[in-house]
Order: structure tokens, then sequence, then C-alpha cells
């Protein structure tokens, strides 16, 4: 099998996992979004422990990049807990799409922190995922009061969009971070203990007992994390992610089957038009980087 086959498969695998997470934390039921995540978290810190200790990775370019670590552990600990309440409260296949807005967002994000220009493509494409975003955020269908933003959009769905944004600042980030030598396996590490240290002071005050099921789907849901992490880094070692990021957009279907298999959820039109734009969009970029790169 070809490396760049090996890598569509991985992230063909990640992107699965990663619809799964969404299914078991809806399945989970009503529990604190700070609670869902600390557990979410908790598993990930063994499995990337575990591999640290295994390959006795250096930590020299750590403290040298400490800065961005630490601002891509702030920005994903918020993508997560975003994306948490917005699957609570949207289809798991709406929350996964606003959540996969993060690479049109690394675009814009990638020019300040970065220094790279976007290609005017790259920009045409940015605008065509937002105007693929109004139909998923569907606005005037907020029901708050009339001088709130949210009498615009709903509440769920800005939070879904927030997602997006901070997972997008955040791999911007942690590109920053691995591409002056930070070992990816301790940055995962790094951003999940953090994640548990900012969701642990709520949990042990509002802690909310859980049944044995929620305990298992929370569980679950920390293990195929743990598997759409493992699947993404294997990936990319395959083949660079300008030839395997369209992939990744196979969650949405994922989580759309998932959804409806297990939990009855259907989207509505609006939402299907949403989703075919921000696909085609990254379709699109996709096509064009390819072609710029060969």
């Amino acid at each position: 099998m070809k490396e760049k086959n090996k890598g569509i498969l991985c992230i063909i695998c990640a992107a699965f996992c990663f619809a799964l997470m969404n299914l078991f934390v809806k399945m989970s039921g009503d529990i604190p979004t700070l609670q869902k995540a600390f557990f979410r978290n908790i598993v990930a810190i063994f499995f990337s422990l575990s591999l640290l200790l295994k390959t006795h990775t250096n930590i020299a370019a750590c403290k040298r990049n400490w800065k961005f670590i630490l601002l891509r552990s702030i920005f994903g600990t918020l993508g997560i807990f975003f994306n948490f309440y917005a699957i609570d409260h949207l289809h798991i296949s709406d929350a996964s799409m606003l959540n996969k807005l993060s690479p049109f967002f690394a675009i814009i994000f990638s020019y300040f922190v970065l220094k790279e220009k976007a290609k005017p493509y790259q920009l045409a494409c940015v605008l065509a995922a937002l105007t693929g975003t109004v139909f998923i955020l569907k606005p005037g269908t907020g029901t708050l009061t009339e001088a709130s933003l949210f009498t615009f959009i709903s509440f769920p769905a800005f939070i879904g969009l927030l997602s997006g944004m901070s997972a997008g600042l955040a791999y911007t980030l942690l590109r920053k971070a691995t591409s002056n030598g930070v070992p990816g396996n301790m940055v995962v590490f790094i951003f999940s203990t953090f994640s548990c240290l900012c969701s642990l002071p709520y949990c042990i005050i509002n802690f909310t007992p859980m049944t044995l099921q929620q305990t298992v789907f929370l569980l679950l849901a920390g293990l195929a994390a743990t598997g759409g992490q493992l699947s993404i880094t294997a990936a990319y070692t395959y083949a660079p992610a300008s030839e395997l990021s369209v992939y990744d957009y196979s969650q949405v279907i994922f989580a759309g089957l998932l959804g409806f298999l297990f939990i009855g959820e259907i989207p509505d039109t609006l939402s299907y038009v949403g989703y075919i734009i921000i696909i085609g969009a990254s379709v699109v970029m996709f096509l064009m980087r390819n072609r710029h790169n060969t």
C-alpha cells in the first residue's frame, strides 16, 4: 500500500473515532460539560504519558516554546469545552461541522501567528465556508431577547462556531510548536493535563453523580478521542496535511450516520445545504493547493 493511501486510511479512521467520541458524549446524558471534558482528557493523559515513557521524549524543545504550548493548551481546552456544549445542544452532525471550520480559521490565524499570507483562492474558500456556516447557524431562529446577538443565531450554534474558531487557533499554535521541534506526544500530554486541571475544580465542587452506563459512555468517549489522536498522528507521518485534510470531513458523514442510527437525529435541509457548501469549499481548497504544489 502506498504511503499516501495509508495516510488516507488513518485520517478516515481518525474521523470515525472522533464521530464516535461525539456520539458517546451525547449518549452520556445530562452531565455538566466540564465533567464530560475531564473524563475525556483523563484517558488521553494515561495514553500519551505511556507513549512518552516508551519513547524517552526529549523535553528541551518544550522549554524554548512554552508560550506556544501553553496557548495551544488554552485554546484547545476552550475548543473541547465549546464542542462538548454544542454536542449536547445540537445534532452531532451540526456540532461536528461547526468544529470542522477549524482549517478555515487556521488560514486566518496563520497570517497573524505564522506570518503566512493566504492566497486568493484560500480567502475565497474561507468566505464560501463562512457562507455555508450561515445555513447551519440559521439566523433568525434564536429565542433570547431582541437586544441580544442570539436573536439572530441560537446560543448553542454560536458556541459550536467558537469551537471551530478555538480549534483553528490551537492547530495554528500546534504547528508553530512542532515546527520548532516540540514532539507531538508531549504537546498532547501537556494539553490533556492542562484541560483536566481546568475542569477539575468544577468537578470537585459541583460533581454530578453518574450511573454506570454514563461512566462507561464517558470512558468510551475518552478512548475514542485517544484513538482519533493516535490515528491523526499516524496519518501525518505517511503524508502531508495538504494531501489528507479533505478526508477529515468524513467525520461529518460518520456523525450523521451514527446520530441517525443510535439516537434518531435527522438534520434539516438548511444544515445539509451548509454541509455541501463547506465540504465543497474544502474540496476546492484541497485541489487548488495540490495544483499549486505540483
